[in-house]
C-alpha cells in the first residue's frame, strides 16, 4: 500500500513496529518514523493496518500513538481485520479529537496490495469517504461504502469467516482424497473446475499442491479472524456453528507448528493427521 501510494506522489510517512520493513520504503521518498505519533503528526490522512484489535490499540492509543499526534480535522482510516467492538470505542476516541474516522478493512492479499487491486469495505460517513477517495484510488480497485462505522468491520469479518470455512472444508476434503485411495490430481480437477470451485478453493488447493513457501495471507491470522466473527455473532445472539468447527481445524494446524505459514497449511495440516 505504501508503496503505491509512493508510486502515485503521495508524500509518505511510515512506522512500523519492525523498522526494517518501513526502512526499505525510504530509497524511493518516504520518512520512516520512529513513533505512530510523529507518523501522524503532519499527516492529512492517516492509515493503519495491523494485526488485530491488541496491536491496534497500541498503534492509535497512549502517549506515542498516532490519536496523539493527529491534528484535529485529519481523517483517520483503519484497515485492519478487527472486533466490531473495538472499531465502535477507536471511533468513538477519534470523535472526541475531532478527527473524522473511517473503518475500512481490505479484501485481498499481498499481490492485490502490490497492485492496487485490494477492496475497501468502508464504514462511517459518506462525506469522509470522498475525502478518502483519491487514496483509496490509488491502492484499491474499488470502494464499497456500507454506512455507519462498525459496518466494514463486521462485513470483513463475514467475509473471512466464509473463506476460513471454505480452506477448513477442503483441508478435510484433501484427507479424505488420500486416505480414500483416490488420484488427487483427478479428483481436484472435478472440485476446482466443479460447483465447489470458488477463488478461494481454487487458490487454496493451488497452492497447497505447489507447498508453495511464500506467505499471502498468515494462517494464524484466519484464525484470529474466526474467533472475532464468532465474537461478534455471539454479541447478536447467533452461533456461528460453522465457524466453530472451521476455528477449531485451524487450531489444529496451529498446534502442529503451521501458524505462521500461509493459510494453505491447513491442507498440509489435515493430511498429517
Amino acid at each position: 500500500m505504501a508503496g503505491r501510494l509512493l508510486s502515485a506522489g503521495f508524500p509518505v510517512t511510515l512506522y512500523n513496529r519492525n523498522r526494517e520493513k518501513a526502512a526499505r520504503f525510504a530509497g524511493a521518498g518516504a520518512v520512516v518514523a520512529s513513533s505512530p505519533r510523529e507518523a501522524a503528526s503532519n499527516a492529512d490522512i492517516i492509515i493503519s493496518i495491523v494485526a488485530d484489535d491488541v496491536a491496534s490499540r497500541a498503534v492509535w492509543l497512549g502517549e506515542q500513538g498516532a490519536l496523539a499526534g493527529a491534528a484535529a480535522g485529519s481523517v483517520l482510516i483503519e484497515s485492519s481485520t478487527l472486533t466490531v467492538a473495538w472499531v465502535l470505542e477507536l471511533a468513538k476516541a477519534a470523535a472526541q479529537k475531532g478527527c473524522p474516522f473511517l473503518d475500512a478493512p481490505v479484501t485481498g492479499t499481498k499481490p492485490h496490495a502490490a497492485s492496487g487491486q485490494l477492496l475497501f469495505l468502508v464504514g462511517g460517513p459518506a462525506a469522509v469517504l470522498e475525502t478518502a477517495r483519491p487514496v483509496f484510488a490509488v491502492i484499491g480497485r474499488d470502494v464499497v461504502h456500507l454506512g455507519a462505522n462498525g459496518n466494514g468491520a463486521r462485513l470483513k469479518l463475514i467475509n473471512n469467516f466464509l473463506c476460513a470455512v471454505q480452506a477448513a472444508s477442503y483441508a478435510e476434503a484433501s484427507a479424505m482424497i488420500d486416505r480414500g485411495g483416490l488420484d488427487q490430481e483427478k479428483a481436484l480437477a472435478v472440485l476446482t473446475n466443479g460447483a465447489p470451485g470458488s477463488p478461494v478453493l481454487k487458490t487454496i488447493s493451488a497452492r497447497a499442491v505447489a507447498n508453495d513457501p511464500d506467505v499471502n495471507f498468515v494462517l494464524r491470522l484466519m484464525a484470529k479472524d474466526i474467533s472475532y466473527a464468532i465474537e461478534d455473532a455471539a454479541r447478536n445472539s447467533l452461533t456461528l456453528e460453522t465457524g466453530a468447527s472451521a476455528l477449531s481445524v485451524f487450531q489444529r494446524a496451529i498446534a502442529k507448528g503451521h501458524g505462521d505459514e500461509d493459510m494453505s497449511a491447513v491442507v498440509k495440516s489435515m493430511r498429517q493427521d
